[in-house]
């Protein structure tokens, strides 16, 4: 997937990892729509890359449609998606001296982090699946984003880990689903990263994480991020995987 003057979409574009893609392929010459609500820092974003902004609120089945519909008019069908789009979640155990899990908690992590990714992906691919065929008969990748608590589970974070386990879970089955049209699926799974969600929780528990990891001993950038996503688009043949981005990070029981 050749990514000058592709269309690509992006989601949670307005900052973190989604930010750090924007820059990245509109560096390279792609056609950029990033989706977020957060209007003030799309907008700016958009205004010092000439990405395009639309506010779609990712668990919303008509702003995806509408925003992709946008994406389209200005840009073409989609060759490239991108869902960054998330929320912070963790500190609550299964049942502890607070009572039960609240279950609000779980239904927003799975509405934005699950059903947002999966809001994206089918309607991104009908769409995408509408394009001329490229070389080889591809048509375009949706890239999605999980993290390492999916697979190593810590402490109070049973919530985060399942909705990101289950994007994980997409992967496969999604890449089975869009092979025949010449769509590939990807998911990258990211450890610690530098970005807003890491500000939800304070320095001296990232530093006791970090002291873990092999190297780098510090946290991932955006633009790392951005370089995997673009490497999954321009590599034909990297298909149903599931990368982890994670400087060799293993979470351990309270991490």
């Amino acid at each position: 997937m050749l990514i000058p003057d592709s269309s690509v979409v992006i989601t949670g574009g307005a900052s973190g990892l989604g930010a750090g893609c924007v820059r990245a392929f509109t560096e390279a010459g792609a056609r950029v729509t990033l989706f977020d609500v957060d209007e003030t820092q799309g907008r700016a974003l958009a205004g010092e890359t000439g990405a395009r902004f639309e506010r779609v609120d990712v668990r919303n089945e008509t702003d995806v449609q509408r925003g992709l519909e946008a994406a389209v008019a200005a840009h073409g069908p989609p060759r490239i998606i991108l869902s960054c789009a998330g929320i912070p979640g963790g500190g609550i155990r299964v049942s502890g001296r607070a009572g039960p899990h609240p279950l609000p908690m779980l239904q927003q992590l799975f509405d934005v982090h699950v059903i947002g990714t999966f809001n994206l992906m089918r309607l991104g691919a009908a769409m995408m699946s509408s394009a001329p065929p490229l070389e080889g008969g591809e048509r375009g990748i949706i890239i999605n984003t999980s993290s390492v608590v999916a697979a190593d589970g810590p402490v109070g974070m049973i919530a985060h880990s399942a909705a990101k386990a289950a994007i994980e879970a997409m992967t496969l089955p999604g890449a089975r689903d869009l092979g025949p049209v010449g769509i590939r699926v990807n998911c990258i799974v990211v450890g610690v990263f530098d970005t807003p969600l890491t500000g939800t929780a304070p320095p001296e528990h990232w530093q006791r994480v970090l002291a873990t990891q092999p190297f780098p001993k510090r946290m991932g950038t955006p633009a790392e991020f951005a370089l995997l996503a673009r490497h999954l688009c321009e590599n034909p043949m990297l298909n149903a995987a599931t990368i982890r981005l994670d400087g060799g990070l293993r979470l351990h029981v309270s991490g």
